[in-house]
């Protein structure tokens, strides 16, 4: 099962880019000003970044405090891959498209896979089935595709095909999706990750699927308010 994490990931690795990214420049007239009280000052000196007001977490009894908790643990240690796997993605699409044929996408590939073997192997092994069923599902939220659909697009459909059958050997699906909206423990996934962001535990990334974290709160406050009245 390690294993079998390990080459999913080492599937994202052909989307590092060795290249540099440079800084951008920016002219007088890019820059914004505000006029406050009569005066004129430069926009970028006073920008401040954006604060989310979170709910006050209530965690009701012991089991659901172990629960949350539990889940916590999880979410820090596996976001880092999902994190990952989207910036690897976004460099793939970039690198690939200046490498024009197919030996030299083929030398590209081998080399990446064998730098994340290298380097994260140690790591992925020790994942956990729990742990490896969240990092699917963080992988969906970052870069909106499945683990599944990501493996068929970078290698083929039946490659992809027994990768899943494989991983439904030990409990993982590779097609699941994240979805707060219908799986309480994806909406708990989401509130764990706004909170390790707002407390810069863990540096936050921007959702491809979009979602409206208060709107998820209210729908699945009420019922956990409901159940521990019963």
């Amino acid at each position: 099962m390690n294993r079998l994490l390990l080459l999913i990931f080492v599937f994202f690795g052909s989307a590092i880019s060795w290249s540099q990214s440079t800084p951008l420049e920016h002219s007088k007239e890019d820059l914004k000003y505000l006029i406050i009280v009569g005066d004129t000052v430069n926009g970028n000196s006073i920008t401040l970044n954006e604060v989310s007001l979170l709910p006050r977490l209530k965690l009701n009894g012991s089991e659901e405090r172990k629960r949350y908790y539990t889940l916590q643990y999880r979410v820090k240690k596996v976001y880092p891959y999902a994190k990952m796997a989207s910036e690897y993605l976004k460099s793939m699409n970039q690198r690939l498209l200046t490498l024009r044929s197919k030996r030299a996408k083929k030398r590209y590939t081998k080399k990446i896979q064998k730098f994340l073997e290298d380097e994260f192997s140690a790591e992925l092994k020790k994942l956990s089935i729990q742990k490896g069923n969240i990092l699917i599902k963080l992988i969906h939220r970052q870069t909106g595709q499945t683990t599944f659909d990501l493996v068929k697009s970078l290698r083929t459909g039946w490659r992809a095909f027994w990768y899943n059958n494989t991983a439904k050997l030990f409990n993982m699906n590779l097609k699941t999706k994240y979805d707060p909206i219908n799986v309480e423990e994806d909406y708990l996934i989401e509130d764990i990750l706004q909170r390790l962001f707002q407390s810069g535990t863990l540096e936050p990334q921007d959702s491809y699927i979009k979602y409206d974290f208060y709107r998820l709160n209210d729908k699945w406050r009420p019922k956990k308010k409901n159940q521990n009245n019963k």
